[in-house]
């Protein structure tokens, strides 16, 4: 899992820093009209739109473009588009295995933004299946630290089906079964601890070893993903040490 933590702590980083903001807000607006189009428009009833709305707030999305967003997802204003998730495949530099999840209304303009993004960064496409298979869909929470132990964090975890909790750092990650997200993060706030992000995510089985070089690469090919409005996602199964991530950083 080292490669997965080091990894979500940069992202978590470039997130918040991140001079793309803009993007950010975009691809936070689309996850929230998409939940409420699949469940509605009650975050009671709805945990996925609850934590695509907690998600946007954490990143300082204006509640009145949230509050939109779920009105046009549900069809109670009008504007929503009709957003399909689409998942391509394929190897960027060294090998690394790449899954790109996009959210589109045109699937042809995605296709060739990834495509293009993947030629011109070192990577190619692949058949699908022939990359998935190398990672699982897993409930993924980020809390911040503050106080907190790692123990602190499992003991409020265990029962609600977690299986296993990362240091990364200035936050844990609390890892669990897709279908135990919405346990995971209920426990965590009945015992009054405060969490970052709740999302599926997909994590590797098996991780690539990188170079400084090799680094630049990846985090190069997965800005030029991101780029693009369409990817709402990038994971990747690489792995790198923390002397080549300060240098990568610097």
């Amino acid at each position: 899992m080292s490669g997965h933590s080091k990894w979500a702590t940069t992202k978590h980083k470039k997130a918040v820093i991140d001079a793309k903001r803009g993007k950010l807000f975009a691809k936070l607006i689309k996850n929230i009209e998409v939940a409420a189009r699949t469940g509605g428009a009650d975050v009671d009833g709805n945990p996925t739109l609850f934590d695509a709305i907690q998600k946007a707030k954490k990143n300082s999305v204006p509640n009145k473009n949230i509050d939109s967003a779920v009105k046009r997802g549900a069809g109670l204003e009008a504007g929503g588009a009709n957003y399909e998730t689409i998942m391509y495949e394929g190897y960027g530099p060294n090998g690394v295995a790449v899954l790109i999840e996009c959210l589109t209304d045109n699937r042809n303009r995605a296709a060739s933004d990834v495509r293009v993004a993947m030629t011109r960064n070192g990577g190619s496409m692949a058949d699908p299946g022939s990359v998935s298979y190398l990672f699982a869909r897993k409930g993924v929470v980020i809390v911040p630290q503050g106080d907190l132990t790692e123990d602190d964090v499992l003991a409020a975890v265990l029962d609600a089906g977690a299986e296993e909790v990362n240091d990364l750092g200035e936050n844990f990650e609390v890892v669990s079964e897709a279908t135990d997200l919405v346990a995971v993060r209920t426990a965590l706030v009945e015992s009054g601890i405060d969490y970052e992000s709740a999302d599926q995510s997909f994590l590797p089985s098996v991780q690539v070893d990188l170079d400084e070089e090799g680094a630049r690469k990846i985090f190069k090919l997965i800005d030029a993903l991101e780029d693009s409005d369409d990817v709402q996602n990038v994971f990747a199964n690489f792995d790198v040490d923390d002397e080549t991530m300060a240098k990568v950083d610097a």
